[in-house]
């Protein structure tokens, strides 16, 4: 059986992860090292807690000791890095944190793994000739577009915040292990996630929980940044096909294809809302305008071809059936 350390699996898209994968490949144990920041939840995987084929660890990336100790407690033969402070706003407050656990982080798992899987460079031990280090990544490190064309995996860095700064330097850490070691790396960039056990500070959940609690439901600017909307089992799906059959050294952007403004979002939720949980006036009347962000990047959108050509990748739902699940699951998460 293989064991796999996946990092940051109480986040968001880890605690989506983490249960698919167990399902879709019985022959994996993994073992989930997260800090539980405010961002990590074990509400989120309350689904495997008694699992036979997984274990939570609390602990830090950044803690060389503990993630060497692992590695010799466990034998891992793959990594799935999904660890990452990942919130714009609180980028441009707090930098820091940022750059220690996206960059220094990334930095310790990268380089224990390459002290434990190989003798030098260019030479993997032959018991860890399939281990494999998968770095997820955000389309973020791209810049921004005007309203036309896509982000592919050729596009060059253009970061614009503190926190895609830190996502583009520990791309380039990853890039630079492979390049200089031949260690076994492979990275996915991704579009905005959205979906089940998503952080309340995020867009379309804190639009959700202001509509229903009557609040002011905040949007920056005039609403029209773009992005590029992908449903986070999508993107589960897209992370497992790079992790088993991706080329090494090689990115994989993941997308959604759809393209929507945050006024439409804003808008949309507030429309199913008024079908489900309707009241006297519209949840419309709450949308609201306020200050833009600094530095806030106009649109990204994912030219994904290259996963759907190469691998067979295709995104099930839509904005408009992925946003449905999404609604649902908050509504009962709000009720309980």
């Amino acid at each position: 059986m293989r064991t796999i350390l996946v990092t940051g699996g109480a986040g968001f898209i880890g605690s989506n992860f983490v249960p698919y994968f167990l399902e879709n490949n019985q022959d994996v144990y993994v073992v989930n090292l997260d800090v539980l920041t405010y961002a990590g939840d074990l509400e989120n995987l309350k689904e495997i807690e008694n699992h036979s084929r997984y274990t939570f660890v609390k602990g830090d990336i950044c803690d060389r000791e503990l993630v060497a100790s692992l590695f010799n407690e466990y034998n891992f033969t793959g990594v799935i890095h999904f660890a990452a402070e990942s919130h714009v706003d609180n980028s441009i407050k707090n930098p820091d944190a940022f750059i220690r656990t996206n960059v220094f982080g990334t930095f310790n798992l990268l380089d224990v793994a390459k002290n434990y899987w190989m003798s030098g460079p260019n030479d993997i031990k032959p018991e860890f000739k399939s281990a494999r280090f998968l770095h997820v990544s955000t389309d973020e490190v791209y810049g921004t577009l005007g309203e036309t064309g896509l982000f592919t995996e050729e596009t060059s860095y253009a970061p614009n915040s503190p926190y895609s700064a830190s996502k583009a330097s520990s791309d380039f850490m990853v890039r630079s292990y492979f390049h200089t070691y031949g260690m076994n790396v492979v990275t996915t960039n991704c579009s905005n996630n959205y979906g089940p056990k998503q952080h309340n500070e995020k867009l379309i959940p804190t639009i959700i929980k202001k509509a229903i609690t009557g609040d002011n439901i905040p949007i920056y600017g005039d609403g029209q940044n773009i992005r590029d909307w992908l449903y986070v089992l999508d993107h589960c799906k897209g992370i497992e096909l790079v992790f088993d059959k991706g080329i090494s050294g090689e990115t994989y952007n993941i997308g959604g294809r759809n393209e929507r403004n945050n006024l439409y979002i804003a808008n949309k939720i507030c429309e199913i809302l008024d079908e489900v949980k309707g009241k006297d006036v519209s949840y419309k009347e709450q949308i609201s305008f306020v200050t833009d962000r600094p530095g806030h990047d106009f649109r990204y959108a994912i030219d994904a071809t290259k996963l759907e050509g190469e691998l067979g990748w295709k995104a099930d739902e839509n904005f408009e059936s992925g946003i449905l699940k999404t609604i649902e699951w908050y509504l009962q998460k709000y009720q309980d």
